[in-house]
Protein backbone atom coordinates (compact mmCIF):
# COMPACT_ATOMS: atom_id res chain seq x y z
CA UNK A 1 0.00 0.00 0.00
CA UNK A 2 1.26 3.42 -0.67
CA UNK A 3 0.79 6.95 0.89
CA UNK A 4 1.59 10.43 0.03
CA UNK A 5 2.15 13.41 2.32
CA UNK A 6 3.01 16.86 0.60
CA UNK A 7 5.29 19.34 2.46
CA UNK A 8 2.74 21.91 3.94
CA UNK A 9 1.02 18.26 5.55
CA UNK A 10 3.74 16.71 6.86
CA UNK A 11 4.66 19.82 8.59
CA UNK A 12 1.66 20.22 10.38
CA UNK A 13 1.43 16.52 10.89
CA UNK A 14 5.00 16.62 12.44
CA UNK A 15 4.28 19.41 14.81
CA UNK A 16 1.19 17.23 16.52
CA UNK A 17 3.15 13.77 16.32
CA UNK A 18 6.02 15.38 17.96
CA UNK A 19 3.77 16.55 21.37
CA UNK A 20 4.61 14.66 24.35
CA UNK A 21 0.97 13.35 24.75
CA UNK A 22 1.68 11.66 21.20
CA UNK A 23 4.29 9.64 21.97
CA UNK A 24 3.93 6.46 19.97
CA UNK A 25 0.83 7.03 17.76
CA UNK A 26 1.04 6.84 14.40
CA UNK A 27 -1.30 8.57 11.74
CA UNK A 28 -4.49 6.53 10.78
CA UNK A 29 -6.07 7.24 7.56
CA UNK A 30 -9.55 5.82 7.24
CA UNK A 31 -12.45 5.87 4.69
CA UNK A 32 -15.22 7.45 6.34
CA UNK A 33 -17.97 6.71 4.04
CA UNK A 34 -18.09 5.37 0.47
CA UNK A 35 -20.28 5.36 -2.41
CA UNK A 36 -20.07 4.47 -6.80
CA UNK A 37 -16.25 4.88 -7.02
CA UNK A 38 -14.78 6.81 -4.60
CA UNK A 39 -14.66 7.48 -1.19
CA UNK A 40 -13.97 10.21 1.70
CA UNK A 41 -11.50 9.96 3.89
CA UNK A 42 -10.95 10.75 7.59
CA UNK A 43 -7.69 10.67 9.70
CA UNK A 44 -6.53 10.53 13.68
CA UNK A 45 -3.55 9.38 16.14
CA UNK A 46 -3.90 5.86 17.00
CA UNK A 47 -1.86 3.14 17.69
CA UNK A 48 -1.08 0.34 15.55
CA UNK A 49 -3.85 -2.98 15.66
CA UNK A 50 -4.43 -6.13 13.98
CA UNK A 51 -5.30 -5.44 10.21
CA UNK A 52 -3.12 -2.44 10.16
CA UNK A 53 -0.42 -1.60 7.74
CA UNK A 54 2.11 0.66 8.65
CA UNK A 55 3.19 2.76 5.26
CA UNK A 56 6.29 4.57 5.94
CA UNK A 57 6.53 7.59 3.69
CA UNK A 58 9.35 9.82 2.46
CA UNK A 59 8.39 12.01 4.87
CA UNK A 60 9.40 10.37 7.99
CA UNK A 61 5.72 9.83 9.03
CA UNK A 62 4.19 6.34 9.45
CA UNK A 63 0.59 5.85 8.20
CA UNK A 64 -1.64 3.40 9.45
CA UNK A 65 -4.22 1.85 6.43
CA UNK A 66 -6.33 -1.23 7.03
CA UNK A 67 -5.12 -3.93 5.18
CA UNK A 68 -6.60 -4.92 2.05
CA UNK A 69 -9.03 -1.75 1.64
CA UNK A 70 -8.30 -0.72 -1.68
CA UNK A 71 -9.68 2.77 -1.64
CA UNK A 72 -7.05 3.41 0.79
CA UNK A 73 -4.13 2.60 -1.45
CA UNK A 74 -2.78 5.59 -2.94
CA UNK A 75 -4.35 8.13 -0.61
CA UNK A 76 -2.53 11.76 -0.43
CA UNK A 77 -3.07 14.22 2.29
CA UNK A 78 -2.50 17.90 1.11
CA UNK A 79 -2.29 20.97 4.11
CA UNK A 80 -3.78 24.26 2.27
CA UNK A 81 -4.07 27.44 3.34
CA UNK A 82 -6.08 29.14 1.16
CA UNK A 83 -8.94 29.55 0.62
CA UNK A 84 -9.30 27.52 3.63
CA UNK A 85 -6.51 25.69 6.10
CA UNK A 86 -6.94 22.71 6.75
CA UNK A 87 -6.09 18.81 5.32
CA UNK A 88 -7.36 17.52 2.15
CA UNK A 89 -7.19 13.83 1.63
CA UNK A 90 -8.22 12.44 -1.74
CA UNK A 91 -6.95 9.19 -3.60
CA UNK A 92 -6.01 10.04 -7.29
CA UNK A 93 -4.87 6.95 -8.11
CA UNK A 94 -8.87 5.58 -7.67
CA UNK A 95 -9.69 9.04 -9.96
CA UNK A 96 -10.50 10.99 -6.05
CA UNK A 97 -9.32 14.10 -7.21
CA UNK A 98 -11.16 15.78 -4.54
CA UNK A 99 -14.74 16.59 -2.40
CA UNK A 100 -17.78 16.98 -5.00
Amino acid sequence: MRCKISRNAAKVLLEELNKPENEGKKLRVYITHSHGDHAHYGMTLDDAKEGDEIVSTDKGIDVLLAKGEDMLDGVRIDYFYVPKEGFAITNPTKGNHGDH
